[in-house]
C-alpha cells in the first residue's frame, strides 16, 4: 500500500486535516469570545453552505480536469483565506463581515475539494479499505493533536497564530498533491448540464446510498450540525481536551477497521454508530471530564467505523469514470443538513437549554441507527461491487471496481 503516490497522498490528507481539526476549536474560542454562540453558528453554518452549493459542480470538474488539479487550485484558495483571518485578528476584533466573507470563500474551496477526496484513493491504494482505514487513523490522530494543540496555541500564541498554522497546513497539502502522479483517464465530449445528470441517475440508481443520506439530512439537523456551537459553549476550556479524546477514540476504531472484514459492511457500520450516543449524552448529564472524555472515545471509535464502512462501500460500487460526480452528490446531502442545524445553533440555544437540546440528539441517534438497519439495501450490501448496479448493467460489471494503484 505504501507506494509513492498514497505516501504523497498520505501527507497532503494528513496536514490539511491537523489545520481542519484545530479550526472548530480554534473558532468556537476565538469567534465565539467576540461574537457569542450565534456568530459561531452563522460563520459554520456559512462555510457548509457554500460547500454544499459548488459541490456537485466540483465533482463534474473533477471527473473532467481530475480530482488532484481541483484539489491543489481548492488548497491555494485556503491558504488565502485562512491567512488573511490571521491577519484581521491582529487588531483583536476582526469585522464580522470579513468572517463570513472568508467563511463562504473557503467553504466553496473545501466544495471543490471535498468530491475527490474518496475518488483518489483507489487511484493510489490497491485496498481501499484498508487505505481508508489508514487515513482514517490519520485522520484521529490530528483529531487527537489539534484540538489540543489549538487550545494549548490559543492561550499561549492567540488566533493570529492559529489561524496562520492552518494557512500553512494548506500550502504543505497542495505540495504534497502536486507530488502525486496518476494518470486522468479523459472523458468524452459532454456538457455540465449531462454530466450532472449522468452523476444524479447514478447516485439515484443505488437504494443504498441515497436512503442513507436521508437519514444522514436528520443526523445533520439535530446532532452534528449545532454539537460544536453548542456543546463548546456548555463544556468550556476543557472542550480541547474532550475533542482530543474524541480523536483517539477514531484512531482506534481506525485500527480495528484495518483487519475488520464484515460480510455486510453498512449494516456492521451502522451497529457500531450505536456508539455514538455517548457524546452527546455525556455533555448532556453535565459529566465531570473523565466521563466526558470516555464517552466521546467511545464514540470516535464508533463514528471511525461507520465512516470506513461507508467511504470503502461507495468507493467500490460506483464506477471510477463517475465516481467523483457521484461523491459530490452523497456528500452534499450528507452534510446540507448540518448547515441548518449550525445555523440554528444560535436561536437555539435563546429558547432552549443547550444541555437539553443535546439530550435530544442522543435519543436522534438512538433514531438514526435504527432507521439505517431498518433499510434492507443498507443491511443486505455485500463487500464486492453488486451486478447490475446502476442504469448501465453491463457496464458497471466491470466499472465497478477499483483500477490498479498507479493508474
Amino acid at each position: 500500500m505504501w507506494t509513492r503516490n498514497f505516501i504523497f497522498y498520505f501527507g497532503a490528507r494528513t496536514i490539511s486535516l491537523l489545520g481542519d481539526a484545530m479550526m472548530p476549536v480554534a473558532s468556537a474560542l476565538a469567534i465565539g469570545k467576540v461574537y457569542g454562540i450565534a456568530g459561531v453558528g452563522y460563520v459554520l453554518a456559512l462555510w457548509t453552505t457554500s460547500a454544499v452549493l459548488v459541490m456537485v459542480f466540483g465533482g463534474v470538474v473533477a471527473d473532467r480536469i481530475g480530482a488532484r488539479r481541483l484539489m491543489i487550485g481548492a488548497d491555494v484558495i485556503r491558504v488565502v483565506t485562512q491567512g488573511v483571518v490571521a491577519v484581521a485578528f491582529l487588531d483583536g476584533a476582526p469585522p464580522y463581515a470579513l468572517l463570513l466573507v472568508t467563511a463562504f470563500l473557503s467553504g466553496t474551496a473545501a466544495g471543490l475539494f471535498e468530491p475527490g477526496v474518496n475518488g483518489m484513493v483507489p487511484l493510489v491504494s490497491r485496498d481501499p479499505q484498508r487505505a481508508n482505514a489508514t487515513l482514517k487513523i490519520a485522520e484521529a490522530v490530528t483529531h487527537l493533536a489539534g484540538p489540543a494543540l489549538a487550545g494549548v496555541l490559543m492561550v499561549v500564541a492567540g488566533p493570529v497564530f492559529v489561524y496562520a498554522v492552518d494557512a500553512a497546513t494548506f500550502l504543505v497539502s497542495g505540495v504534497c498533491l502536486l507530488l502525486v502522479r496518476v494518470t486522468v483517464p479523459k472523458p468524452g465530449p459532454s456538457d455540465v448540464l449531462s454530466d450532472l445528470r449522468r452523476g444524479w441517475e447514478e447516485f439515484k440508481a443505488r437504494s443504498w446510498m441515497w436512503s442513507v443520506i436521508l437519514v444522514w439530512v436528520f443526523w445533520g439537523v439535530l446532532v452534528v450540525g449545532p454539537y460544536v456551537p453548542l456543546s463548546s459553549q456548555v463544556i468550556g476550556d476543557d472542550y480541547g481536551w474532550v475533542m482530543a479524546a474524541l480523536g483517539l477514540g477514531t484512531v482506534l476504531g481506525g485500527l480495528v477497521a484495518i483487519r475488520l472484514r464484515p460480510r455486510r459492511p453498512l449494516a456492521a457500520g451502522a451497529m457500531a454508530l450505536s456508539g455514538y450516543v455517548a457524546v452527546p449524552l455525556t455533555v448532556a448529564l453535565g459529566s465531570p471530564l473523565p466521563l466526558l472524555m470516555a464517552g466521546h472515545l467511545l464514540g470516535g471509535c464508533a463514528l471511525a467505523l461507520w465512516s470506513v464502512m461507508w467511504s470503502t462501500s461507495v468507493q467500490t460500487q460506483v464506477a471510477p469514470d463517475v465516481v467523483n460526480r457521484v461523491n459530490a452528490y452523497q456528500v452534499a446531502g450528507s452534510v446540507a443538513g448540518m448547515a441548518v442545524g449550525q445555523a440554528l445553533a444560535g436561536p437555539v440555544a435563546a429558547l432552549v437549554d443547550p444541555r437539553d437540546f443535546l439530550l435530544g440528539s442522543a435519543l436522534v441517534t438512538v433514531g438514526v441507527v435504527a432507521a439505517l438497519l431498518l433499510i434492507r439495501p443498507v443491511r443486505r450490501l455485500g463487500r464486492e461491487p453488486r451486478e447490475g448496479a446502476g442504469p448501465d448493467r453491463r457496464a458497471l460489471r466491470t466499472l465497478d471496481r477499483p483500477p490498479p494503484a498507479g493508474r
